[in-house]
């Protein structure tokens, strides 16, 4: 004789036990997502600030980098060098500038199809304006009268100071001026860093940017 199994199920109270189980959790978990989204967002400020800090200190170490390589920089030469420039509408300043032989992701010239290349680039900190990168190319017509194009890197900038090293006392001095050749000679002496100042409402941020040599050994061209 046959003997019928018995069908194990779940009972109404196991079902409704579940139910709330899942529910407890399901709220657990939104509360938990909620309170991380208002965290995350309470701080996204200070997180967007840092990035773009970070963003154009990197492209300025790059641009700098590349101006000190074949083929911008031949041996003997200085490829970062202070030089007068004289912007639009303002008067002759010496300038950090340097050249890029196939331009810059940021420059955008009036005529897309044929930008020019043996970019002269030069870096101005302007009050209340920002970081601003001067450029124009040597092939141009009118290079050496014409005002240079200019491109506001980032208006967040608010001032730029330049650091010295004095290797006999192995010291770092901040100025906020560039320094006068001790030797009397015209030119100011070029600095081996920049100090960038951020400001973005209350947010405040400083970033150090060196000034690369130029690679000794290199071939002339």
């Amino acid at each position: 004789m046959k003997t019928r199994r018995a069908i194990r199920a779940f009972t109404l109270l196991e079902v409704l036990l579940s139910l709330a189980l899942v529910a407890l959790t399901l709220v657990a978990l939104n509360t938990f997502v909620f309170s991380m989204g208002e965290l995350w967002g309470r701080h996204a400020d200070v997180r967007l600030f840092d990035q773009h800090v970070r963003a154009v200190s990197r492209f300025l170490e790059h641009e700098l980098r590349a101006a000190v390589l074949p083929p911008s920089a031949v041996a003997r030469s200085t490829p970062v060098a202070l030089q007068d420039i004289t912007p639009q509408g303002g008067a002759s300043e010496k300038l950090i500038t340097f050249e890029l032989p196939t331009g810059s992701r940021m420059i955008v010239w009036p005529d897309p199809k044929r930008p020019l290349p043996e970019v002269v680039c030069s870096l101005q900190a302007r009050d209340r304006e920002g970081l601003i990168l001067l450029w124009h190319s040597r092939l141009e017509k009118n290079f050496d009268t014409d005002p240079p194009r200019e491109t506001v890197l980032t208006p967040l900038v608010t001032g730029m100071t330049y650091d010295y090293y004095d290797a006999d006392t192995n010291r770092w001095t901040t100025e906020t001026t560039l320094r006068p050749d001790p030797q009397g000679g015209q030119n100011p002496l070029l600095p081996q860093r920049l100090r960038l100042k951020f400001a973005y409402g209350k947010l405040t941020s400083e970033s150090v940017v060196t000034l690369p040599a130029p690679a000794e050994g290199l071939p002339l061209f």
